[in-house]
């Protein structure tokens, strides 16, 4: 393995890794493949960056939480390289940008409005944030840019399908369009069922597929009145899925068999198993 050079070591100053980043992107002696990316190629790694920090977070894996911070400040490193080479803005507008915002957001901390309640704080955050929106209306219009209208404006269609709907439905629920009691969404996610089963009996693909997204939003509603994250919440059902079906693999291993030979009956019976044990308490 070569030795690094000593001008280019590790450091903790913000300042090496945006100049190994510009290192990358310098033509003819930087990296071929970073030099071929743009904004959107790198954009998947973006997200997949940030899913592997929740990822971390779940798994309270300090060790893992700080490469994967690390990865993920890479990423807006990149995109800021990719910006003053446009000359659009650079990292230390980033940064410029996020302290003003955290500024202007917090004016109970920096300010001279006092002490506030949490409630009076959200409250707080959400009248900035209108104004905040209002004013970027204003710039994107003087800059001939198409502003963004509505209610519903400004929720990037990026997101995890199950985070864009919860927001869409949080916004929504500010002008009153929402239920008041949590009953009424589960008598809605019964009214969706009821519409699926109806759609399998007809045989229409795109039908089941339309009634199978109105359940899972009807669901995210669910879940936003009983204050459940849906994204956080179905992750720890992927992992309690997990941790019961490596169950199911270690008893059939131990008979020597795999999954593929044993009866759904049987691994119903270990998944049963595995439930009754992790209720069990700790002996």
């Amino acid at each position: 393995m070569s030795k690094i050079r000593r001008d280019v070591a590790p450091s903790r100053d913000i300042s090496r890794l945006i100049g190994i980043m510009a290192a990358l992107r310098t033509p003819e002696t930087g990296c071929p493949w970073d030099l071929e990316q743009d904004f959107r190629s790198i954009a998947p790694y973006t997200i997949e960056e940030a899913y592997e920090v929740a990822d971390a977070i779940e798994r309270d894996d300090l060790g893992d939480l700080k490469d994967e911070l690390g990865d993920l400040l890479l990423q807006v490193v990149f995109h800021a390289r990719m910006a003053e080479e446009r000359g659009a803005f650079d990292f230390g507008a980033v940064v410029e940008a996020i302290t003003a915002k955290l500024l202007r957001r917090h004016p109970h901390v920096f300010g001279d409005i006092g002490r506030h309640s949490p409630a009076e704080v959200e409250g707080l955050w959400a009248r900035i944030k209108a104004e905040e929106r209002q004013a970027k209306q204003k710039e994107r219009q003087a800059r001939g840019a198409t502003p963004a209208e509505g209610v519903l404006a400004n929720i990037p269609v990026g997101l995890p399908a199950l985070t864009r709907a919860l927001k869409l439905q949080q916004k929504a629920s500010t002008v009153g369009f929402d239920w008041n009691d949590p009953r009424a969404v589960l008598a809605k996610i019964r009214e969706e069922a009821d519409e699926i089963e109806q759609a399998l009996e007809t045989g229409d693909k795109t039908e089941i597929v339309s009634e199978i997204g109105d359940l899972l939003f009807a669901l995210v509603n669910l879940a936003r009145h009983a204050d459940a994250d849906p994204e956080s919440t179905l992750r720890q059902t992927n992992a309690k899925f997990e941790r019961r079906f490596r169950f199911i693999e270690e008893k059939l291993g131990e008979k020597g068999r795999p999954p593929a030979d044993a009866s759904l009956e049987e691994m119903d019976r270990l998944w049963d198993e595995a439930k009754a044990a992790e209720r069990s308490p700790a002996r």
